[in-house]
């Protein structure tokens, strides 16, 4: 893996094997891919139950009836719960505003709303009896788009709002609303030699993790609940549950179970308040599995978008200003939409330096599935239409479009269209430069001398043509994402440490609630550990609620936040070993006083390498252990009116170049290579880097050609919920990824790192939709682009 630039410096620990900046694999990787490792879905208890919920067949209505009187008299049935039944006044949850039911009550709001719950001894005899609840709706109007969520009579997806987000805007049908304005962009619209506009439709995107929503409740002996659970944010999620189940919060605890994937789909409750409430009734263990289906109305998706951009530019091709309009549809409930709103407008822009900005983006609430937190988050669907607009203004001046994006791309120093300085490395230019050398795959590789080789060729295994009708094409794309919560947010994490001798050899434990959803960070955190206090034998306790927050698994921030306070902590740790080092031993060696101290290899060492002590002899029989906050920079929120504020703390780039061939006959697209580049400040695990870059890039491909959760319009019923009909890249989709990763220290950063997870599904979907314009010729303005797009025999929704 190449690497460029200049590296953050560390003077502790580089001597010790599996440290920071080595390629060092995975301590559950093995078990995952060998099938070994144990899922939240594998949970079980001797005397559990089996949890059931009854979802809402329609999308919007009145609950005329609810009658469970056959359900409950179903043998083997041990409780059956409406919201009627819940224990506290407090019935809704929610990230930020507490709109969401925990069951529904009086109506129905989207179709696959849980209305009942069912415990019973056998996951069938749950299924059949939630099926015999008999529930009378009268259906209602429903809210799918912009137009029938703001006119002057529209139904009001949420009648009695109080939320703080209504005073500021225009309807209540309206979530959130951010504008960004800077400058006098209709002053610069007059100057501009060339203006481009561009209407563009976003699909909504389903996380598609492998593991389902899946839990088990255990009643304890004092009354409280504990809950074994695959989520993003243990604290988060006790936060929201611990009032609704009428129990102090240390009465709830929760422990991370394993979890098979995330992309932002975990970050809200799903089945875990059912799980507790079920549990709590029967005084018995419940587990609830969701099935697939299930899943897809038992989690939020990534916000489709409907997107208006207006960008100028002089003869010599220097952007002279943006105007965008930005429509996200969260659906029925909040979730995190005000935070993709602020995501959405502040980053509205991309990577490039313009004066004058006048940008909008809005949230609106409707009949729709809700939609949340996926990786991207709101950035997504704004650098895809961005980044068709700076191809479609190149094509107008006649310039190469990855020039035109270096003429105008920011760098360290330049400001946001917020008004906030990039005040690290912003190597924009570079990565686009970068990309672009990279060698091309070469022509017509499905030729061989035994024919053609089909897998090579759009269609694949379905043999749709041996190479007629096909045409490559070439396209670039770059970005930008915030990493770590913004806006103001106290975004902080905990980190416990231990370090004490065992068998004769010091050992390091690390004690974080960080969730594991397979981002790596425990082995990054057991590598910190190494770095900072000199040991190789580290420990990772389990994620639980014994510990403080660790913030949510999400917007690329727990390397940066909970490895920041796991070095923290580690530092203090080794401080407190120096301490008793000195007290013990400083009377035999001067330099105990003196020299600066390191922990190596098991060893107290000067900087000059002399060896003072072995660390099993310094800590003897004493424990040192610290717990530990760490922040990252503050924020602060934007300005409702014009945007400006310092709201991100760090910001990550990453460019691409796809190359693809289009059977332009028959509308098919193979992606042969997603070529990218990107800035990781530091590479703690250069194994982790490439796994996060190659996954984010073939997320973004999926959206690009295939994924979307279609709604009909008329019914804002989902229409495919399924892996049949949602579709997914497979192997056989997913092309080459060559990384070229370099390494510009964030000096605010630990280790001068940065989030590294969400900025390649960026840039990666515009990638791909500019190298199917460069092979058709078609504007294409929407994704995922499908068959019928590319022959012209699609019909809109």
């Amino acid at each position: 893996m190449p690497t460029n630039g200049t590296p953050a410096g560390i003077t502790q620990g580089t001597r010790t094997k599996g440290g920071v900046g080595e390629p060092t694999l995975r301590p559950d990787g093995v078990l995952k891919v060998t099938g070994e490792f144990a899922y939240s879905s594998d949970l079980w208890h001797e005397d559990m139950l089996w949890g059931q919920i009854l979802r809402s067949t329609v999308a919007h209505a009145e609950i005329v009836s609810l009658d469970t009187a056959e359900a409950l008299a179903t043998p083997g049935v041990y409780a059956v719960m409406t919201y009627d039944d819940l224990p506290t006044e407090v019935r809704h949850y929610g990230l930020e505003i507490q709109d969401t039911p925990v069951l529904a009550h009086g109506k129905v709001r989207h179709h696959g709303e849980p209305v009942a719950i069912v415990a019973a001894d056998h996951p069938e005899t749950a299924r059949r009896a939630a099926a015999k609840i008999k529930v009378e709706y009268r259906e209602l109007p429903v809210v799918t788009d912009e137009a029938s969520a703001t006119a002057p009579d529209a139904v009001l997806v949420h009648e009695n709002r109080t939320d703080h987000h209504l005073g500021h805007v225009p309807h209540p049908n309206i979530v959130h609303r951010q504008p960004i304005v800077r400058g006098d962009a209709a002053a610069a619209a007059r100057r501009a030699d060339v203006v481009v506009r561009g209407e563009y439709t976003f699909g909504m995107q389903d996380q598609a993790f492998l593991g389902p929503e899946s839990g088990l409740a255990v009643p304890e002996e004092d009354g409280g609940v504990h809950l074994y659970i695959a989520t993003q944010w243990l604290h988060s999620d006790l936060r929201q549950m611990a009032p609704v189940l009428g129990l102090p919060p240390e009465k709830v605890r929760m422990t991370l179970a394993g979890v098979g994937g995330a992309f932002g789909g975990r970050e809200d409750l799903s089945m875990q308040i059912h799980a507790c409430l079920l549990a709590l009734r029967t005084g018995r263990p419940v587990k609830i599995v969701y099935n697939r289906f299930e899943s897809f109305f038992g989690h939020v998706h990534r916000h489709p978008a409907k997107l208006s951009y207006e960008h100028g530019a002089t003869r010599d091709g220097k952007l002279t200003h943006v105007k965008c309009r930005i429509v996200l549809d969260g659906g029925a409930y909040a979730s995190a939409s005000p935070a993709v709103v602020g995501n959405a407008s502040s980053l509205g822009v991309g990577p490039y330096v313009v004066d004058d900005v006048d940008i909008e983006a809005i949230a609106l609430y409707t009949n729709n599935p809700p939609c949340g937190a996926m990786r991207g988050f709101g950035a997504v669907q704004a650098c895809f239409a961005y980044e068709a607009q700076m191809d479609k203004l190149a094509k107008q001046l006649g310039l190469d479009p990855v020039e035109f994006r270096q003429l105008n791309a920011m760098e360290q120093g330049s400001i946001m269209p917020t008004g906030q300085p990039v005040d690290s490395p912003a190597p924009v230019a570079e990565l686009l430069r970068r990309v672009k050398a990279m060698p091309m795959p070469p022509e017509r590789q499905w030729e061989s001398s035994e024919g053609a080789d089909v897998r090579q060729l759009p269609g694949g295994l379905s043999n749709t043509t041996h190479g007629e009708g096909v045409v490559r094409g070439v396209g670039y794309a770059v970005g930008i994402k915030n990493v770590g919560f913004s806006e103001g947010f106290d975004d902080y994490s905990t980190a416990r440490v231990r370090m004490e001798v065992v068998g004769g050899e010091a050992v390091a434990t690390v004690h974080t609630a960080m969730a594991e959803v397979g981002q790596g960070g425990v082995t990054v955190h057991a590598q910190i550990a190494r770095t900072e206090l000199g040991v190789a034998r580290v420990t990772i306790d389990p994620a639980d609620t014994r510990v403080g927050s660790a913030g949510s698994t999400s917007a690329s921030r727990q390397t940066y936040v909970t490895g920041g306070a796991v070095k923290n902590a580690c530092e203090l740790v080794r401080e407190k070993v120096l301490e008793i080092g000195r007290r013990r031993f400083g009377a035999h060696h001067p330099a105990w006083a003196t020299a600066e101290l390191l922990l190596e290899d098991g060893k107290v060492v000067t900087d000059g390498g002399e060896t003072l002590a072995d660390l099993a002899d310094v800590l003897g029989e004493e424990v040192v252990e610290v717990e530990r906050e760490w922040r990252h920079r503050p924020t602060e929120p934007f300005d409702r009116h014009t945007g400006q504020g310092n709201g991100h703390v760090q910001y990550s780039f990453a460019a691409h170049r796809a190359v693809v061939e289009v059977d332009t006959e028959l509308g098919m697209v193979k992606v042969v290579e997603l070529a990218c580049a990107q800035d990781v400040g530091k590479a703690l695990n250069p194994l982790s880097v490439l796994g996060q870059i190659q996954g984010g890039t073939t997320q973004g491909l999926g959206i690009a050609v295939m994924e979307e959760i279609v709604v009909d319009p008329k019914t804002a019923k989902v229409r495919n919920p399924s892996f049949t009909d949602y579709l997914i890249p497979t192997i056989l989709d997913t092309p080459t990824i060559p990384v070229d990763v370099l390494e510009l220290a964030d000096i605010h950063a630990p280790y001068g790192l940065r989030g590294i997870g969400e900025a390649p599904t960026l840039s990666s979907t515009p990638a791909v939709l500019a190298a199917v314009r460069d092979a058709t010729g078609l504007e294409l303005n929407r994704t995922p682009v499908r068959p019928e797009h590319l022959t012209g025999t699609a019909q809109e929704q």
